[in-house]
């Protein structure tokens, strides 16, 4: 158990950063981090150490998001989305602001797996290359080439969105 404990003081941090990149919501996160332990607790029997602790308990957690947002789709099909960060004044900037964020969402959503990740982790958790690599069992480098390429679709994305709606290209 005391090694347990140690896992938890050295991952815990960690482990929230990356679950709060994906939903952004500080109480589900918790409960999801609190999990993601609890389960590791009941399989560490299991990790046959091919890859980091801190992997696989990344994995633990993104398969209980997963599930949480399977949950969340079947219990409100038609009503749920994914909130967004709320705009903190009422002015134009803040209105624009809120729809171009709004806009990069909707763009980053559409993204297929692994790419929508790492823009996730990159842009929400404020990971490190190197920390997404180890995230997704790959290398630093990749991590910067696939966030590289997701940046110049995003980029791609917005002139056409603006340019398609009359607005400005950012």
């Amino acid at each position: 158990m005391d090694d347990m404990e140690k896992i938890y003081e050295k991952y815990m941090p960690q482990v929230y950063r990356f679950l709060f990149s994906l939903c952004r919501d500080p109480h589900l996160t918790e409960e999801l981090t609190q999990e993601t332990f609890f389960q590791a607790l009941k399989s560490i029997d299991h990790f046959r150490g091919d890859c980091k602790l801190y992997v696989w308990l990344c994995a633990i957690a993104k398969n209980l998001w997963y599930r949480e947002m399977r949950k969340k789709e079947r219990e409100y099909p038609s009503d749920f989305q994914e909130e967004l960060p709320a705009a903190e004044e009422d002015t134009e900037d803040s209105a624009i602001q809120k729809v171009q964020v709004l806009e990069l969402y909707k763009i980053l959503h559409s993204f297929e797996e692994p790419l929508r990740e790492v823009m996730y982790l990159r842009l929400n958790g404020n990971f490190s290359f190197r920390e997404i690599g180890d995230i997704m069992g790959r290398d630093e480098n990749w991590a910067r080439v696939t966030f590289y390429r997701g940046k110049r679709r995003v980029r791609k994305a917005f002139q056409e969105s603006f340019s398609v709606k009359g607005g400005e290209a950012l």
